[in-house]
């Protein structure tokens, strides 16, 4: 089911009305009196110009009333289209949607499963793979490939991913320079800049430097994509204990100061640019040094995060399908499916990082599968317990009568489908008929879907011409 075909009832929270409230003043006394480095001279002239205050070190300092307007100012959804210019998703409310990550350093090999270098095959073959998946919506690298050269990486794993799937696009850039190529891209097989500012087939991510420092290429890729009409994630990743105070609020309140530093900035150089809100948070283990995706301190961060993206009604920057184990075990499934349930039931929009493991170093197709099958499951729940008269149910509860059965009632038949969820992947299986169809694992059974997904997908061709066009941009950068 398509995840805006349904109102989404069950939600949870964690924070009350005057928390939200107490939050929001603390980020906005953050902008207001200790301030922003702001390390971009056009952000410096249009913070300036808007009666903010430069000081030294291009510290600015931000009053709550021009981020008040800010957030008036921004769009309340955002509207995104796939290769085709086909509607795919639409930011905002609680509508939820799932996609990969972004620039793994290391893959576990499908075929030899160990974990190794990634590739630029590596990233073809999980847009692939995602592009075959019935719940992710979107596409990002999933791997950052080794096997060419690093200013190069960004842009062969945008044009990789659009040559092998249909579906919408998350971005990430060394900066501007290689993010015009990717727009050139875009306007490409959108044929134009009009039909490209019009249905947006991607979106991108860029991210300031945690505690309060406003970075030139972040800065500069944001004012990119405000001038092109390019949707835009601009979000901080502070670690808790580390680049962030160790407690939650103080956490929260930090990094959405920084994120929205960003949201003033866009506002300021055009009214109404789309920009999805939010962070993505970390936490140092202080044990192992290790920063945690997956640890409940994180998961308190992130859903206080998304409560307030709904407070200011901002579409909101999620995380789904991620693990801190090193490889697609039962940790892993249990993280991964975790956060996956949190972020629906929380209304986070733009949910990535599904395929994620080892604190954000390895990417798993596998896990990809499973969290596939996990996000199926998670949108059943959220359809919530329709009540009416109808599934009610007392007139076949009273036909029936005692010591009878459902099985054969047109009522069973009629609501079969609807009511029963069935997997595509987790075994419901007897013992017996598990044990006669392989003893396989879950693990094992992923796998097995994976490598029947690659041998039988069918390729997303883009027009030869076109496919020309595409190349000689990427080979003149």
């Amino acid at each position: 089911m398509k995840p805006d075909a349904f109102s989404m009832r069950p939600r949870m929270s964690f924070l009350s009305d005057e928390e939200k409230r107490k939050i929001h003043g603390a980020a906005l006394r953050i902008l207001e009196e200790i301030g922003m480095e702001i390390r971009h001279e056009e952000a410096l002239h249009l913070l300036k110009d808007a009666g903010c205050q430069v000081g030294g070190g291009n510290m600015v300092r931000i009053p709550g009333t021009v981020v008040e307007e800010a957030i008036r100012k921004a769009p309340r959804q955002i509207e995104i289209f796939d290769r085709e210019a086909r509607p795919a998703m639409n930011l905002g409310g609680y509508r939820i949607y799932f996609g990969s990550g972004s620039d793994l350093l290391y893959t576990i090999d499908i075929e030899t499963q160990q974990r190794r270098l990634s590739t630029v095959k590596d990233v073809r073959l999980a847009a692939g793979l995602c592009d075959s998946l019935p719940n992710i919506d979107f596409i990002m690298s999933s791997a950052h490939p080794s096997d060419v050269e690093p200013r190069r990486a960004y842009l062969c794993s945008f044009q990789a991913m659009a040559e092998s799937s249909r579906k919408p696009l998350v971005s990430t850039a060394e900066g501007r320079a290689d993010l015009r190529v990717m727009w050139e891209i875009a306007k490409t097989l959108r044929g134009g800049e009009a039909g490209l500012r019009q249905r947006p087939y991607f979106i991108h991510y860029a991210e300031p430097i945690s505690p309060l420092r406003q970075t030139f290429e972040a800065l500069d890729e944001l004012l990119f994509c405000v001038e092109k009409g390019i949707p835009v994630i601009y979000s901080p990743a502070p670690i808790i204990g580390s680049t962030s105070p160790i407690t939650i609020a103080g956490h929260v309140a930090q990094g959405l100061a920084e994120s929205l530093c960003g949201l003033v900035i866009a506002q300021l150089k055009r009214e109404g640019a789309p920009v999805v809100f939010g962070l993505g948070p970390s936490s140092l283990d202080m044990v192992t040094g290790e920063c945690s995706y997956n640890a409940p301190e994180i998961y308190l961060a992130y859903l206080a995060d998304i409560e307030m993206c709904h407070f200011y009604d901002l579409p909101s920057w999620g995380i789904a399908g991620t693990s801190d184990s090193q490889i697609p075990d039962g940790q892993a499934c249990f993280e991964g499916g975790l956060l996956t349930f949190l972020s629906g039931m929380a209304g986070a929009n733009l949910n990535h990082d599904v395929g994620y493991l080892d604190f954000g170093k390895t990417g798993s197709l596998e896990m990809m599968v499973i969290i596939d099958e996990f996000i199926a499951q998670t949108k059943r729940l959220l359809q919530g317990i329709p009540v009416s008269e109808e599934t009610l149910a007392l007139p076949v509860i009273e036909s029936v009568g005692p010591g009878g059965h459902f099985l054969t009632a047109d009522h069973t038949l009629a609501h079969l489908r609807e009511t029963q969820w069935r997997p595509g992947l987790i075994s419901r299986d007897g013992y017996d008929e598990w044990k006669a169809s392989g003893s396989l694992s879950l693990e094992q059974r992923a796998r097995e879907r994976v490598l029947g997904i690659l041998k039988k997908r069918e390729s997303v061709p883009i027009e030869r011409e076109i496919a020309s066009r595409i190349d000689r941009l990427v080979e003149e950068y």
